[in-house]
């Protein structure tokens, strides 16, 4: 997916220009320490104070100048408005959050808001038109009839979450002025790896599985069954 939000950056934004970064739901600050090296200001938000502090510990390691692009505010990302002036950003991210909120679009319309003309807003969401696929390879088919007529779903911290589909989103992204530009399917191929690092004699391996998942995450019909969607919009 990093490879993916690279390109649309490159894309749409000159070659050389910082970036005015918001990273809503950072987490732990993977993508925010990622894109502060690559000398991007950015402003993560995170409302869970052990993922803040775990974000804080990461920045602690980082260079002078890395830590300086970077923010950190604990808080909801449904208040970005409370925090930020409208088009106060170059690039939103929403990843991995969407599945956690009952009704996304109010939480969609304010980070839209947030967008400078021309802004990108990238969303890593659950595919709900995907769900059973998981259930159905692991051979638990009550679970996977179920998912069929279904935007829930249990995830892997056993809690009861929600999933979007793709077109449903694609509507809410034109409503709210940043209509999809590109999107693209992440873990095609591997939703049932176990997590946890690769062990040496894998590594070898690990190029070749990232290109076949790069390469199913752009082409029909694979990148319709992948476990997750990365999608990005463009404000107008």
């Amino acid at each position: 997916m990093a490879r993916q939000l690279d390109e649309q950056i490159a894309g749409r934004f000159p070659v050389g220009r910082r970036l005015r970064v918001l990273d809503v739901g950072m987490g732990q600050g993977t993508q925010a320490l990622r894109l502060a090296r690559a000398g991007h200001q950015v402003t993560g938000v995170e409302q869970d104070p052990t993922m803040v502090a775990a974000a804080r510990q990461a920045l602690a390691v980082e260079p002078e100048g890395v830590r300086e692009r970077v923010r950190l505010v604990e808080g909801d990302g449904r208040d970005t408005g409370v925090h930020f002036l409208p088009g106060s950003f170059d690039v939103v991210l929403c990843h991995g959050v969407l599945m956690y909120v009952e009704d996304p679009d109010a939480l969609l319309a304010g980070l839209a808001r947030m967008l400078a003309p021309g802004g990108l807003l990238s969303l890593l969401v659950r595919n709900a038109d995907a769900l059973a696929m998981r259930p159905g390879l692991a051979g638990d088919w009550v679970t996977a009839l179920g998912a069929f007529d279904s935007t829930m779903y249990a995830n892997r911290l056993g809690l009861d979450v929600r999933a979007d589909r793709l077109d449903t989103l694609t509507s809410t992204l034109a409503g709210i002025g940043a209509p999809l530009h590109a999107w693209y399917g992440v873990r095609v191929f591997t939703d049932q790896a176990a997590d946890g690092p690769l062990v040496p004699e894998q590594r070898g391996e690990l190029q070749t599985l990232l290109a076949a998942e790069e390469r199913a995450g752009r082409t029909e019909p694979y990148r319709r069954v992948a476990a997750l969607l990365h999608l990005c919009g463009v404000r107008g």
